[in-house]
Formats: structure tokens, C-alpha cells, sequence
């Protein structure tokens, strides 16, 4: 018998082991290398600083846009990320607003109208004021949890005429056409109105004193809708507003999420609303009208729908621009200060930011939340050559059948 020589089979080639998962303080290490970290610890270490080189102008300017964003926030879960669209955010507003000045306000007799107060510790009466706009919306929440797209539109917009009829006639309450003062807010015994404190030779006021306030609601405001957006009512909510036959079939309840939404959007416009009128000082009814429900809804759009972020930069766009447009009138072509003849600064302001929705709509339906991110995203490229396929288990060609046959 002749000698064999047989070829031994190449041996399978053992699968790469997986790559170690990444430790907890490795993915801490890469996130505080990111530019975005970066940016926000800048911004934020700018926001702190602002009370000690701005004026008060702008800093009621920034205290405005901080009241709006904690109220687009709100209106942005209910329209942008469960599809509701709503035309009455500044009904909840206002009963915020007044809420805070009744329950904090004492008695007293202004304009011609005995004013009504409860005169309750001011800290407390913010809180119930939240509580009573989100009680508001509690109210509606049977009508809002089975309506929806324009209907819900048209039931809420009679929010607003019901309201501005209140406002205008309850004058025990509200003061009337004039309005009523607004006491100011005291946390801890330290009282945020215009008495002057120095701080590193900067004489605070009600405005500086007020960023602060306006800075930690707004966080947490965004803190808390951020988490309600990333977890499961979130997806929930936005099942809802994509295929609202298909969530209920999955199980989520519909009519209770619409709801309940509501009433959370409500409390959120309440909070912006006794932060404008700690601002304001002053509340009057003639704010609160259909024209402020379509600023908040312009800036939801501009911003993005569904977006924490969105309805902050949306909420500085819309509220900063008139601002801009007042102060800088004279140098600007075409806008003039208000009550001479041109075009006033708050129709200019709306001209622009109504071109601002018509241009998101049509070119950045992301919003201005979503410009930077609005790149194309290319494929990795292969590290090394490109890998041909092997089978883990050798051809029948490389290795025969039994170890001593001819080859």
C-alpha cells in the first residue's frame, strides 16, 4: 500500500472575541470630552454671571424668554409630542398669574375696585397657583382627552374669550381693565423686589434677584419634561400623535394619556404665568389674549415640535426679537419706536418670526433645534482591508473524508 499523503484540514478559525463593554467611568470620561459638554457648562457658567454686567433691560428681556420656554415646554408635550393642538395656553397663564396675585395679595382697595386677597405666605401661593391652572386643565381634560386635531383647537381657543371676559369683569379679582400689583415673591425670609443688595459691588435689584428664580425653574422644568419625554409615557404620548387607532390597540390608554397630558401642560403654563408676573409686577388682562397663544404656538414650530430644546430656543426667538427691535428702533431701517408713525417694533417682530414659521415649515421641519444636526450621516469606513467571508466550518474540498485516502 503506497503512502498517503494526506493534507491536514486548516483549522476552523476561532471567532474574534467580543470587544470589553465600556466601563461605567469610561463612558463618563467621553461624554465630558464632547463639544456639546462643553458648550453647556460655557453657557451655563455665562447664565450665572449675566446679573453681574447686564442691565436691567436685558435682564427682563432674559426673565420674559425664561417664563416663555417653561410655558413652550409645556405646550410642546401636549402639541408637538402627543398631537394635540391647543389655542388656549394663555387662558392657563393668566390663571396662573392671578391666581398668585389673589392668594399673596392682601385686601385692599385700587383703581376704584376693593381687591380681594387671601394674603398667604408667597412661596405657598406660587405653588397653589400652579396647582389651581393645572386644576384648570383638569376641568377641560374630559373634553381635551376626546377631542382632537382642529376640534381640540376650536373647543380651546373658547378658553380665551371665556377668559378675557372674566378678566375684564371680575374686578374684585382681577382689578379690571388696569389690572392688579403683584407682591413680590419671598423664599427663606429674602424678599426678591427692587430693595438694592450689594453682591461684589453690584447692586442687585428685583430683576437680578429674579434671574436666579426664573434659571432654577426653568431647569427643572425642562429636567422634568425631558424625562417624561425619553421614558415610556413619552412613548406612549408619541404613539399618540403618530397612529393613535394603533397605540390604543397596543394597550395605552388614549383618553387618559390626552388628559393627563393636559393637565400637565396646564400646571406648566400656570408656573410661566406667576413668573411673568412676579416680572411684570403688574397683571393685566389685555396680555393674556389670543395673541399670546399664537406666539406660543409659533414658537413650538420654530423651535421643534417635540424638542425640550426647542421650545427653549423657539420661546428666546419669539420673545427676545421685539425686544431687540424696541431697543435698537433707531438704528434699525423701517421700524420706528412705537407711537411715532412707522412700523412699530412688535409688528415688525411678528412680521419676521411669521416669515421664521412659514421657512420651517418648508425647509426645516426639524425646527431650529435640529439646524446642527441636519448633516448627512456617512458610513465608517472598514478599519484595514476588506475582510473576505469564511465559514466557520471548512469546505468539503479543503479536507477529505477519512483521514487515509489518497489525495
Amino acid at each position: 500500500m503506497s503512502d498517503t499523503t494526506s493534507e491536514a484540514a486548516p483549522a476552523p478559525e476561532a471567532p474574534a472575541a467580543p470587544a470589553p463593554a465600556p466601563t461605567r467611568g469610561e463612558g463618563f470620561t467621553e461624554r465630558l470630552r464632547r463639544p456639546r459638554t462643553y458648550a453647556v457648562l460655557i453657557g451655563s457658567l455665562l447664565l450665572l454671571v449675566l446679573p453681574f454686567y447686564l442691565d436691567r433691560f436685558w435682564l427682563q428681556a432674559g426673565l420674559f424668554a425664561m417664563a416663555a420656554a417653561i410655558g413652550a415646554i409645556g405646550l410642546n408635550m401636549l402639541t408637538g409630542a402627543t398631537g394635540q393642538l391647543s389655542m388656549g395656553h394663555a387662558f392657563f397663564l393668566a390663571v396662573g398669574a392671578y391666581g398668585y396675585s389673589v392668594l399673596a395679595g392682601v385686601s385692599s382697595t385700587e383703581n376704584g375696585h376693593t381687591l380681594t386677597g387671601l394674603g398667604l405666605p408667597t412661596w405657598l401661593a406660587a405653588i397653589l397657583a400652579v396647582l389651581l391652572a393645572g386644576a384648570a386643565g383638569g376641568l377641560f381634560s374630559p373634553i381635551a382627552g376626546r377631542l382632537r386635531g382642529a376640534y381640540l383647537g376650536i373647543a380651546t381657543l373658547a378658553l380665551i374669550f371665556i377668559g378675557q371676559h372674566v378678566l375684564f369683569n371680575a374686578g374684585s379679582l382681577t382689578g379690571g381693565y388696569n389690572g392688579r400689583a403683584v407682591p413680590p415673591l419671598s423664599l427663606f425670609g429674602f424678599t426678591f423686589d427692587d430693595t438694592e443688595v450689594v453682591v461684589a459691588a453690584v447692586p442687585f435689584g428685583s430683576s437680578e434677584k429674579l434671574w436666579y428664580v426664573g434659571l432654577a425653574a426653568l431647569l427643572l422644568s425642562a429636567l422634568f419634561a425631558r424625562g417624561v419625554l425619553r421614558g415610556r409615557p413619552g412613548r406612549a404620548m408619541n404613539a399618540i400623535r403618530d397612529h393613535r387607532i394603533a397605540a390604543g390597540v397596543m394597550g395605552v390608554p388614549v383618553a387618559r394619556y390626552r388628559a393627563g397630558v393636559f393637565v400637565l401642560s396646564s400646571m406648566y403654563a400656570g408656573l410661566a404665568g406667576v413668573l411673568l408676573a412676579l416680572v411684570f409686577q403688574r397683571t393685566v388682562p389685555e396680555y393674556f389674549g389670543m395673541i399670546l397663544s399664537l406666539e406660543y404656538l409659533a414658537m413650538i414650530v420654530i423651535g421643534g415640535l417635540g424638542s425640550v430644546a426647542g421650545a427653549v430656543i423657539g420661546a428666546a426667538f419669539v420673545t427676545l426679537l421685539p425686544q431687540v427691535f424696541t431697543h435698537y428702533s433707531d438704528s434699525l431701517p423701517l421700524v420706528s419706536a412705537p407711537g411715532t408713525g412707522g412700523l412699530a417694533p412688535g409688528e415688525a417682530s411678528r412680521y419676521l418670526y411669521g416669515a421664521a414659521v412659514v421657512a420651517v415649515v418648508l425647509f426645516l421641519p426639524g425646527g431650529l433645534a435640529r439646524l446642527g444636526l441636519a448633516r448627512a450621516k456617512k458610513p465608517a469606513a472598514p478599519n484595514g482591508p476588506k475582510a473576505t467571508k469564511r465559514s466557520a466550518v471548512p469546505k468539503q474540498s479543503q479536507a477529505p473524508k477519512n483521514p487515509g485516502e489518497k489525495s
